[in-house]
């Protein structure tokens, strides 16, 4: 689907919004990519304009850099409810982590704060954000 149809219909599509420059969350995409074998994730970073006009169409703030959003079926998750279904996305031994919605979500949102605030304390900063290989650009939006 080219990239400007992206932006009027994201039904059908599974696309993870992150933070392009931080080194965990890079490792994150990284891990994601490793075993989404059907390739059905697309990526884009919250810097991007991509990124930045999908924050804008769901209404979330385009200048809080601290979440990680994913949109599945023209809805989206954030912080902690985000990476839970992304891993029942990939099935196998990851969607098992998926019963830890029922913990409330204040309290893994908190957690997940904790972390996203230190995330680049605790695994460092990239100076841009990151560029796909060949291999992989085609799962890129941006």
């Amino acid at each position: 689907m080219p990239t400007n149809q992206l932006f009027m219909n994201t039904k059908e599509t599974n696309i993870l919004l992150f933070d392009g420059v931080c080194n965990f969350c890079n490792k994150s995409v990284q891990f994601i990519i490793k075993r989404d074998s059907s390739e059905k994730f697309k990526f884009a970073s919250l810097q991007s304009e991509i990124g930045q006009t999908l924050l804008k169409k769901f209404g979330l703030e385009t200048s809080n850099l601290d979440s990680f959003v994913y949109i599945k079926n023209d809805s989206y998750f954030v912080k902690s409810s985000a990476a839970l279904h992304v891993l029942k996305e990939l099935g196998g031994i990851w969607q098992l982590f998926y019963f830890l919605l029922i913990i409330p979500k204040p309290l893994r949102d908190f957690v997940y704060n904790f972390i996203s605030k230190r995330r680049y304390q605790l695994f460092g900063k990239r100076d841009s954000c990151m560029i796909p290989t060949d291999a992989t650009k085609h799962l890129f939006l941006d």
